[in-house]
């Protein structure tokens, strides 16, 4: 006997995915067929496909969470284009991250020159003007 039939039971019980290893929601073997596939390198590390799983998985994470809050923000239960332009539009870094990129159908966000609006009253401008004496 060869052992063959003890050694294929003993594989299938024990496979897991290397996702489900590195606790990540994202495909690690998809998204290290797509380095090999790339040609980005000669050579594709084990690892490097488990941590760029988990970038993108924290960035997405990141992003929808923001997104969820200006949905619900807006009173509305599902996220549209202009719900990811305005959460990556207000956080600083997502921003500076995504400068580049134009989300379709995000809108701009909600901004008014200030000279634009409209005065304050009158009051308070003209007390300062004759409260002050002119004298030279």
């Amino acid at each position: 006997m060869t052992g063959r039939g003890k050694g294929a039971k003993a594989k299938s019980a024990k496979q897991t995915t290397r996702s489900s290893r590195a606790g990540l929601q994202f495909p690690v073997g998809r998204i290290h067929r797509f380095l090999r596939k790339g040609q980005y390198a000669a050579r594709i590390g084990g690892g490097a496909a488990v941590y760029l799983a988990a970038v993108l998985e924290y960035l997405s994470a990141e992003i929808l969470e923001l997104a969820g809050n200006a949905a619900r923000d807006n009173k509305k239960s599902r996220i549209v284009p202009r719900h990811l332009q305005l959460a990556i539009r207000n956080d600083e870094e997502l921003n500076k991250l995504l400068s580049h990129v134009t989300i379709a159908s995000g809108g701009v966000m909600p901004n008014i020159q200030s000279v634009l609006l409209p005065k304050k009253s009158g009051k308070s401008s003209s007390e300062k003007n004759s409260g002050q004496s002119m004298e030279y």
